[in-house]
């Protein structure tokens, strides 16, 4: 019988759990065009993304950092960042090759980290990868929001956002890339 790790329902994970949950609301909600539905979806996704923050917190304060933390959190934000650009697309909110460009560097980013598991070989998350997500959070909260409100349009805001995201998107998916070839001709 295997021994039960505590650690996984411990209260980061279940925030992990809780933004994967909000995948298919935010999908639901971008199905729909008008304020309302932006409103609602802006809304659900800027929670669901802030318990990427909140998780990573609470599990190195606590000491909670578990192994099915660390594979679930990563792939928590692909999930949410990918559904939220995969539907902004039809509604013209995000040209598709920005997508594209988004979402194959966490794939790319994903096998290496898988590549370099197979070798021993550790990958943490440096700077960019850190300010990636959160301008990739930013970007798509406006983007979903989309409307004006109080006087700002929330889509430039949004586009401007969204190419310091591309930016920090590919500086990070080199460093990633970068970082193994460095580890991997050293060991």
């Amino acid at each position: 019988m295997s021994q039960v790790d505590f650690n996984n329902w411990a209260t980061p994970n279940m925030l992990t759990g809780a933004r994967i949950a909000a995948v298919p609301v935010v999908m639901l909600l971008l199905c729909f065009d008008g304020p309302w539905a932006s409103f609602l979806g802006a809304f659900c996704f800027m929670l669901a993304g802030a318990t990427d923050f909140l998780d990573g917190f609470l599990a190195r304060r606590h000491r909670l950092v578990s192994r099915l933390g660390k594979f679930m959190d990563p792939l928590a934000d692909k999930l949410l960042v990918s559904v939220a650009l995969i539907m902004l697309i039809p509604l013209e909110r995000v040209p598709a090759w920005m997508a594209f460009l988004i979402i194959g560097r966490e794939l790319a980013v994903t096998g290496l980290r898988g590549l370099a598991a197979t070798e021993g070989i550790f990958l943490s998350p440096d700077r960019w990868g850190k300010a990636k997500t959160l301008l990739q959070m930013a970007a798509l909260t406006a983007l979903i929001l989309h409307y004006p409100y109080v006087g700002v349009d929330f889509h430039e805001l949004g586009m401007a956002l969204l190419w310091l995201a591309l930016i920090a998107t590919l500086a990070s998916g080199l460093s990633y890339f970068w970082g193994f070839f460095r580890e991997y001709q050293e060991s």
